[in-house]
């Protein structure tokens, strides 16, 4: 068997983390309140960026406020306006202007002060999609919204698999791989954690994925 020809070190080298020890619905994330902007994208919000750039609006919604409620930091709040425009859209695909509008004036307060590009969304150009997109449901008005083009509807542009650059891993090397989104872990104190989406585990769980 593997573990017989290799010492433990070496097992957790190499280990895929097929199965991993940790199963909480609540992901950890780390916070950076100096710059909320250089920092994993939280794993939920990711999947709510994929599902608003395949038109479902509705899901989208879903997995953003996943995103808000279990993020920490006041990046939430760039989670919560980019769900609003999830609505938006949703309305606007239903014909529904009035609360197009009423959604759309609400997500301001939370997408305005952002960078223009903030965990690897470009929010600038989501502000001005957005934007173009309300200008056309205003010259349409209430009678005529249903004849709004869906292909103004644009995706979110953003860099999947953003992390922060070059962190500083004092103490720690990389040594293995996050089975949810293929970035490399990192180890402190025993501790095995993923940058990138927040997957965490003790390295004293790996040797039981041998057989």
């Amino acid at each position: 068997m593997i573990q017989n020809l290799l010492t433990k070190k070496e097992r957790m080298a190499v280990l895929k983390l097929y199965h991993c020890g940790y199963n909480s619905k609540h992901l950890p994330m780390t916070v950076f309140e100096d710059n909320p902007c250089n920092a994993p994208l939280h794993p939920r919000a990711a999947d709510g960026l994929r599902l608003f750039n395949e038109g479902e609006y509705f899901e989208a919604h879903e997995a953003l406020e996943d995103a808000w409620n279990e993020e920490p930091g006041n990046v939430r709040d760039l989670y919560r306006g980019i769900l609003q425009i999830a609505v938006v859209y949703l309305h606007i695909t239903r014909g529904n202007y009035y609360g197009a509008v009423k959604v759309y004036a609400r997500s301001q307060k939370w997408l305005k002060d952002w960078a223009d590009v903030c965990r690897g969304i470009y929010v600038e150009e989501l502000r001005r999609d957005a934007e173009s997109v309300m200008r056309e449901v205003t010259r349409l008005g209430v009678a005529r919204i249903k004849e709004f083009d869906s292909a103004r509807l644009k995706g979110i542009r953003w860099e999947e698999g953003f992390r922060k650059q070059k962190q500083v891993h004092t103490e720690r090397e990389a040594k293995y791989v996050c089975d949810r989104c293929g970035s490399q872990m990192f180890e402190k104190n025993c501790k095995v954690t993923c940058p990138n989406c927040g997957n965490r585990f003790d390295c004293s769980d790996l040797s039981i994925y041998f057989d």
